[in-house]
C-alpha cells in the first residue's frame, strides 16, 4: 500500500508539471499572438499589395506610424473610435515616398497635375501621423515571461527529483524504503514454515532487544546474515519478521537499485544507505537481490576491474567494514545465486553467517496453507494434510496462490467460503494451469489421451517404489497439457534410490508405450514425458554415479541451483558420447519393460481408458478399484 501510495503521488506530481508546462506553452503563445500589439503577424502585408489595394478601392483608412502603417478596408465592421488603437484588418511597413505615391495613383486616376491632387483627395482617410513611442525593451517582455516560466518549471522539477536534498536528480542519494516497526508490524507468527530459519533468527533478534548482555561477554554479533534459496521461499518475510519483534527501523532495497548509468553514483548511495542506517540505529538493513552488486570481481581481465558495479561492490565492501557489530546495525540480505557472490563479500565480518531458506516439507507446507487460508472464508472440514501432500514441491509464494486461487473460486461459483474441492483445483491451476472449456478434441485425440494417461498410470501402480496415483484427468489445461497423471507422496521425500529413478522413467515412458500398444502408431504428446526421462536418465549417469561403466566419478556440475538447476558438462567428447550411449540405453530399457508390463494388463488398460474416456477425470480410489476388480 505505501508503494502503491507514492507512485501515486509521483503520478499525481507528473500531472501538474505536465500541466504547468502545457499553461506556459499556452502563455507564451498568447504573448507572441494576442498580446503587446502584436497580433499582427498573420496580417501583415506587402508594401506592393498595399498600392493594389489602393489602386482597387479596398483601403478605408489608415494610420501611419512613423515606417509602419496599420489599416482597416472598406468591407471592415471597425469603427473608426476602435481604429488604430483597438483593431485593423493589416499592417505593412512603407517607404518615406508613401504619401507622394498615392497622390500620384490618384492623380492618375482622374488625369489631373500632380500639384492639384491633395491628401484630402486621396480615396482613404489618415487619421493618424505620429509614430508610436513605446520603450526598447517592450517587444523583450514576452521573451522574459516565458523565460521565467521556464525556470519555475525547470526548479520544480529538480526540487521533484532531488526530494529537496540538493542533489541532481536525486542520482547520489540511497533510494532505501524505510518501514515504521509499528505499521503493517510482521512477527515470527506470520511466518510458517520456516522453523529451523526462525531459530537462527532469533539471536539476531535478542542482540537488537538487549546488546548490552553480549557486549558485557565480549561476543561479536555477526555484522551480516545471508538468506539464501530459491525465489518465493519467505527471504524478505523473514527479514522483516526480525525487524518487527525487535521492534527496531528496517530498511529495504534491491540490488539493482545501486546501479546507475552514472560511475560512482552506485557507490554515494551506498554512503547514503549507510550513514541514513547509522542514525536509526539500532536497525536492520535488507538487501534484497544482492547478486546484481555482488558478483564475483572478474580481476580485470576486462575493463581493468574500474567498472560501476565493482565500484559499488568496494564501497559496500568498505562500509561494513567501518562499523562495529555493536552499534545496532545488522544487515540483511537475500540472493538465489550464492554460488556467484564475491568472496570478499561472504567472508567472517561481513557476512558471517549464511540462513538456508529452502523449500517447505510436509508440515510446513500445511502450516503455510493454514497461515493463509485464516485470510480467506473457508469451510471448517478442509483436510490441509492432504492439499499439502498434493502440493508437493511447491514455495511459500506458490502456497498462498494456491489459497487466493481457492477463494476466487469459490467467488466465481457464487459460494460463500472456499472448499476442499477449491483448494485441489487451485493446486491444478498452479501446476497445470486453468481448463481449456473452449478446446475441444476430436474422439480419436480423446482416445489417445485416455490410454496415454492410463499407461502412465497403470505402470506407476503396478511397480514398486512408486508414488501412488492421485488423480488422473483428460481435460486439457492452458498449459497446453491435454490431461496429466497425479501422483503423491505419503509424507516427506528427500532421497531418490537408484529403483526409483528407474521406475519413474518407466513410468514416463508408458505413455507413449500406450499409444504403440493400441493404435499402432505414436503422437507429440509424450514431448514433455521424453524430456524428463532423457534428463533423470542423464542424471543418473553424470550427477548421481547410478553407472556401472562410469561409477561415482561427476561429469556435470550444477549451475544456479535455486534458478531452475542449469548443467553444464566437463569432460571430453569421447566421454560425452559414451554418456550419450548409455542415456539411450536406459531409456530403451525402461521403454521395453513399460511395454511387458502394459502388454501384460491389456484387459485394465482397456477398461480403465474407456472408464476415464467416459468419465474424463477420475480419483486415485477409483483406478486402484478398478485395478483390483472392486466396483467403483
Amino acid at each position: 500500500n505505501g508503494r502503491r501510495m507514492l507512485a501515486l503521488k509521483k503520478s499525481r506530481g507528473m500531472f501538474g508539471y505536465v500541466a504547468v508546462l502545457l499553461l506556459m506553452v499556452l502563455t507564451i503563445s498568447m504573448l507572441f499572438t494576442n498580446g503587446f500589439g502584436s497580433n499582427i503577424r498573420d496580417r501583415r502585408i506587402t508594401y506592393p499589395q498595399l498600392l493594389t489595394m489602393i489602386e482597387e478601392g479596398q483601403v478605408r483608412s489608415v494610420a501611419i506610424r512613423g515606417t509602419s502603417l496599420v489599416g482597416v478596408t472598406t468591407t471592415t465592421t471597425v469603427a473608426d473610435a476602435d481604429f488604430p488603437d483597438k483593431n485593423y484588418d493589416f499592417e505593412t511597413i512603407i517607404g518615406a515616398d508613401f504619401i507622394v505615391t498615392a497622390r500620384q495613383m490618384q492623380a492618375a486616376k482622374l488625369g489631373k497635375p500632380l500639384d492639384e491632387v491633395s491628401v484630402k483627395d486621396l480615396p482613404f482617410t489618415i487619421i493618424y501621423r505620429q509614430p508610436l513611442t513605446t520603450p526598447w525593451w517592450y517587444d523583450l517582455i514576452p521573451l522574459a515571461i516565458s523565460l521565467v516560466l521556464c525556470g519555475v518549471m525547470f526548479w520544480l522539477i529538480m526540487r521533484a527529483q532531488t526530494g529537496g536534498n540538493g542533489k541532481v536528480m536525486n542520482f547520489g542519494r540511497s533510494r532505501a524504503r524505510i518501514h515504521d516497526p509499528n505499521k503493517n508490524k510482521v512477527t515470527f507468527a506470520d511466518v510458517a514454515g520456516a522453523e529451523e530459519e526462525k531459530e537462527e533468527l532469533k539471536e539476531m533478534v535478542d542482540f537488537l532487544r538487549n546488546p548490552k548482555a553480549y557486549i558485557d561477554m565480549g561476543a561479536r554479533i555477526p555484522k551480516g546474515v545471508l538468506l539464501i534459496g530459491p525465489p518465493g521461499t519467505g527471504k524478505t518475510l523473514l527479514a522483516k519478521a526480525v525487524a518487527g519483534e525487535a521492534g527496531v527501523p528496517f530498511f529495504s532495497i534491491s540490488g539493482s537499485e545501486f546501479v546507475e548509468m552514472f560511475v560512482g553514483m552506485g557507490a554515494s548511495k551506498v554512503r547514503d544507505l549507510f550513514k541514513q542506517a547509522k542514525e536509526k540505529a539500532p536497525c536492520i538493513v535488507f538487501i534484497d537481490e544482492i547478486d546484481a552488486i555482488g558478483k564475483k570481481r572478474d580481476g580485470g581481465k576486462f575493463g581493468g576491474g574500474n567498472d560501476e558495479r565493482e565500484q559499488t561492490l568496494n564501497q559496500l565492501l568498505t562500509e561494513m567494514d567501518g562499523f562495529e557489530g555493536s552499534n545496532g546495525v545488522i544487515i540483511l540480505a537475500a540472493t538465489n545465486r550464492p554460488e556467484s557472490l564475491d568472496p570478499a563479500l561472504t567472508r567472517p565480518g561481513r557476512f558471517d553467517r549464511r540462513v538456508p531458506v529452502e523449500l517447505p516439507d510436509l508440515q510446513g507446507r500445511e502450516a503455510i496453507l493454514r497461515v493463509h487460508a485464516k485470510k480467506i472464508k473457508t469451510e471448517p472440514n478442509i483436510n490441509y494434510a492432504q492439499i499439502a501432500r498434493m502440493a508437493s514441491g511447491a514455495s511459500g509464494a506458490e502456497l498462498a496462490n494456491i489459497v487466493n486461487e481457492a477463494a476466487l473460486r469459490a467467488v466465481r461459483n457464487h459460494r460463500t467460503a472456499a472448499s476442499q474441492a477449491d483448494m485441489e483445483e487451485s493446486i491444478e491451476v498452479v501446476i497445470a494451469g486453468y481448463q481449456k472449456k473452449n478446446a475441444i478434441l476430436t474422439d480419436k485425440e480423446k482416445s489417445i489421451v485416455s490410454y496415454h494417461e492410463i499407461g502412465h498410470a497403470l505402470v506407476a501402480a503396478l511397480q514398486s517404489h512408486s508414488a501412488p496415483v492421485q488423480k488422473i484427468t483428460i481435460v486439457p489445461r492452458t498449459s497446453g497439457a491435454l490431461g496429466y497423471t497425479m501422483q503423491v507422496d505419503e509424507g516427506n521425500h528427500y532421497l531418490m534410490t537408484k529403483d526409483e529413478i528407474i521406475n519413474k522413467i518407466a513410468t514416463l515412458t508408458a505413455g507413449r508405450v500406450a499409444e504403440e500398444i493400441v493404435f499402432g502408431s505414436i503422437t507429440t504428446g509424450a514431448s514433455n514425458d521424453i524430456e524428463q526421462a532423457t534428463k533423470l536418465a542423464r542424471a543418473m549417469i553424470t550427477r548421481y554415479g547410478m553407472s556401472d561403466e562410469f561409477g561415482m566419478v561427476a561429469m556435470e556440475t550444477v549451475e544456479n541451483a535455486y534458478l531452475g538447476g542449469d548443467t553444464s558438462l566437463s569432460c571430453s567428447a569421447e566421454t560425452q558420447a559414451r554418456i550419450d550411449a548409455l542415456v539411450v540405453s536406459i531409456v530403451k530399457e525402461q521403454y521395453q519393460k513399460a511395454t511387458q508390463i502394459l502388454t501384460d494388463n491389456r484387459a485394465k488398460l482397456d477398461e480403465l481408458a474407456k472408464y476415464l474416456y467416459e468419465k474424463e477425470t477420475i480419483t486415485g480410489e477409483e483406478f486402484m478399484n478398478i485395478l483390483n476388480k472392486k466396483e467403483a
